[in-house]
């Protein structure tokens, strides 16, 4: 089988080190990097460029760019893709990039699924990229409602073949709620965590503990600013909600109400407690 990969960064060409060293499959991939292209077939992570002329050929396209190219793409591109291929796209939000892909699919004849693999790294671009990056990895796969199940299935076995240990169905309305808590949120208050006049002093200072918590804080801002105006609804209720929260803490030390503070502590532990129980 033929795959063809869009967008060779952290994501895409780790995808295509993975599919080239666990499956059987010819790997076919386009950047728009000269530099970036010439790295990923000297290191044999393609089998050879794909033009967008060429895409009629693949059986399976994974379009690994982010949300403003990826829907170019799918809107500039659709009509050369064969009917019957497989689409799968790896964008961190789902809403905008599966109404025009299904809406693409279904005027062209291809099936589109949406997608979003639950691995990274703090660094970006192709010379970052990993073939062990999703081993034992969730991909996330949102499919239209009627999707033919023969499909799903055939997706499913790709993405475990590539080293994920679990695929999950879900909504794109629910992906988008969700990932909105579980990375979007983490890498705002990261980035602006770095920005204390303090920080830039902290060694000798500082343990495992701002190290967890400034890891994300280096982030392609320009990736990462498409994803959150993209889930800006989602993500501002976690702004907010966080920013009431923390209120709640500051009040309690600049009253000195011990008991408010430890209770505020305690309800934070035991929520951690729980989750961790649940994973």
């Amino acid at each position: 089988m033929k795959i063809g990969v869009i967008g060779l960064g952290l994501i895409g060409g780790s995808l295509a080190k993975a599919l080239r060293a666990r499956t059987p499959h010819e790997v076919w991939g386009f950047d728009r990097c000269e530099e970036t292209l010439v790295a990923a077939c000297a290191s044999e992570s393609l089998q050879g460029v794909l033009s967008f002329s060429d895409l009629s050929s693949c059986q399976v396209i994974i379009i690994a760019l982010p949300p403003v190219a990826c829907l170019s793409f799918l809107r500039e591109q659709a009509a050369k893709i064969a009917p019957k291929t497989l689409v799968i796209d790896c964008c961190g939000v789902k809403r905008s990039i599966c109404k025009v892909g299904f809406e693409a699919a279904a005027k062209h004849g291809f099936h589109f699924i949406g997608g979003h693999p639950m691995a990274g790294r703090e660094f970006s671009g192709f010379q970052a990229a990993q073939a062990t990056l999703f081993n034992r990895a969730v991909m996330l796969l949102i499919p239209k409602a009627d999707e033919d199940q023969a499909v799903i299935a055939q997706a499913e076995e790709l993405f475990l073949s590539m080293g994920f240990v679990r695929v999950m169905q879900t909504s794109a309305e629910k992906h988008d709620e969700m990932i909105a808590i579980t990375s979007q949120l983490a890498h705002l208050v990261s980035n602006a965590y770095v920005k204390s006049p303090r920080a830039g002093q902290h060694r000798g200072f500082s343990a495992g503990s701002f190290a967890d918590l400034t890891r994300v804080a280096r982030l392609n801002e320009t990736l990462w600013t498409e994803l959150f105006l993209e889930n800006g609804d989602f993500l501002i209720r976690e702004i907010d909600e966080l920013t009431a929260s923390l209120n709640e803490y500051r009040q309690a030390i600049q009253d000195g109400d011990a008991a408010r503070l430890c209770a505020l502590l305690k309800a934070g532990r035991e929520c951690k407690e729980q989750q961790d129980e649940h994973r």
